[in-house]
């Protein structure tokens, strides 16, 4: 495999091959991005494109709160591991060294490079319906959730023993606010750790596969806008009423699924573009980034893996109880997810 030598201010080069400086991400990226532009361009859909939205929540998350949090925790790594002020030098002499700062920097690259990645899924996502002429399959996925499930929705299920303003608040947070933190923190640290070198670009092109397949070709393929937009696809306001008078008891909290959920149908109903824009239930993203990073997690670590699991249940749940999705849509990304990782890391391991 090909390598680049870099000194980086040390006397001793540091040979990086194509896979530590990011090449596969940067050319999945290139080909996602242009298939994206193509396709959009070619079906007239340029209402869909998605990019701009991105170009001042991502820096500033990515290369100003997350960098700043990363150096503060590392600050008191070292204050609290070293009791002496020689070793905290030595300490932060090795934090500074030539190979952490060459990861940071180029993990901060790649991360520019996955901010175009985002917009260019954003895009096909939005451009879905418009290429479906709507949502084709929500009553057969509904039907198929409430045949598993012994004859009723799985949401009534969960309100039975979750159904209280306290339980909504809680998912609420969670769903729209502490995932997010959990999935972007996670992609942040594994794009600039050191620590993560080995297994940054496999998690990279695993994460890019995962949004790509479940997200825009099986999403394209089953077509569904989930419980929240039940009645607006198919006329049956009835059948997901219920459960959405609950969750629209929330108001207008600034976690309230059904003011995200407003926040989305306006975008589709006006045919418009914006950040996070696109609706698209089967199967569940939120469901298969949790799967892809507790795989990733339990290399590690059997018993934060563990947790990392009882995350992804409880998101899968959240993503039912807050009539994001039918029960279907997270227990198929998680399969596929599961499948794209597997067979991705047998691939690494063969050219490794």
């Amino acid at each position: 495999m090909s390598s680049v030598a870099l000194s980086a201010g040390s006397s001793r080069p540091l040979a990086l091959s194509a896979s530590a400086i990011g090449l596969p991400v940067y050319l999945l990226v290139a080909v996602y991005t242009i298939g994206a532009c193509i396709a959009i361009l070619s079906t007239g859909a340029t209402q869909a494109f998605a990019f701009g939205s991105y170009f001042v929540v991502w820096p500033a998350a990515f290369f100003v709160v997350f960098p700043a949090i990363y150096a503060l925790l590392l600050a008191l790594r070292i204050i609290h591991r070293l009791e002496t002020r020689h070793g905290r030098r030595l300490a932060l002499r090795k934090a500074l060294a030539a190979r952490h700062i060459q990861q940071f920097a180029t993990g901060l690259g790649l991360l520019l490079a996955m901010m175009v990645f985002q917009g260019a899924f954003t895009s096909l996502k939005t451009a879905l319906p418009l290429w479906q002429g709507g949502f084709p399959y929500d009553v057969a996925q509904a039907d198929i959730d409430r045949a598993l499930h012994f004859g009723a929705d799985p949401w009534r299920y969960l309100y039975a023993v979750g159904g209280t303003p306290w339980v909504r608040a809680f998912v609420e947070w969670n769903y729209n606010q502490g995932w997010f933190i959990v999935c972007y923190a996670t992609l942040f640290f594994m794009a600039v750790s050191a620590s993560m070198g080995a297994v940054r670009t496999r998690y990279l092109v695993t994460y890019m596969i995962t949004w790509a397949l479940v997200g825009n070709l099986l999403a394209g393929l089953f077509l569904s806008a989930g419980p929240a937009f039940y009645g607006f696809v198919t006329g049956d306001a009835a059948r997901f009423g219920e459960q959405l008078a609950f969750l629209a008891a929330s108001g207008d909290s600034a976690h309230s699924a059904t003011r995200v959920q407003d926040y989305l149908w306006h975008f589709y109903s006006s045919g418009q573009s914006g950040l996070g824009s696109g609706i698209s239930a089967f199967p569940s993203m939120h469901v298969g980034l949790v799967t892809l990073n507790a795989l990733f997690v339990a290399e590690f670590s059997r018993r934060w893996g563990m947790l990392a699991f009882a995350y992804v249940a409880l998101v899968l749940a959240s993503s039912v109880y807050l009539a994001w999705h039918y029960a279907i849509d997270g227990y198929v990304a998680v399969a596929v997810t599961v499948a794209v990782y597997v067979v991705v890391k047998k691939v690494f391991l063969r050219v490794s």
